[in-house]
């Protein structure tokens, strides 16, 4: 259901740190799209994909710190206000704790993207995936996951 796209500098972090990070970042994004990051359905398809600039430039020079940028994308329904500002706070969090930074001036390096495909342009396996869709898997009921989508849905036309 929720995608990452991780854009982490080469060598920023150590591999084993970088790796305890993206796991922690796939709790949060499960975490804050609503479902439960313990539960394996919902884990199976939350997926992270890890990007790796080479360097990164501020006002046309190479960074002297890292930069970090986060683009999570969930279908439509799945964001409110709530939900985004803490993705957007605890993702910044896990990434200043995984590089063990107290500066509170570190947060300014980095970003965090929280975006929604509009429902009915989410593809996969072939096919379009509606939130309904989604839902009735993570849910492991059809029904169920057609009434919870209805109920996102009618909250963000509201």
């Amino acid at each position: 259901m929720p995608m990452l796209d991780a854009y982490i500098p080469s060598n920023a972090l150590p591999a084993e740190v970088e790796r305890e990070l993206l796991a922690e970042l796939t709790d949060i994004l499960l975490r804050n799209e609503g479902a439960n990051p313990t539960d394996a359905a919902a884990r199976s398809i939350a997926w992270v994909f890890l990007h790796r600039p080479e360097t990164v430039y501020v006002a046309g020079a190479p960074a002297d710190e890292p930069r970090y940028r986060f683009v999570a994308t969930v279908p439509q329904g799945q964001f409110d206000d709530g939900r985004r500002a803490k993705l957007v706070a605890e993702v910044t969090a896990a990434v200043l704790a995984a590089e063990g930074t107290t500066d509170p001036r570190a947060a300014s390096r980095v970003w965090v993207f929280a975006t929604e495909m509009p429902d009915g342009t989410w593809g996969g396996a072939g096919r379009i995936n509606r939130l309904a869709d989604i839902a009735g898997y993570v849910l492991g009921d059809p029904q169920a996951g057609a009434e919870y989508a209805a109920k996102r849905l009618a909250a963000t036309s509201a």
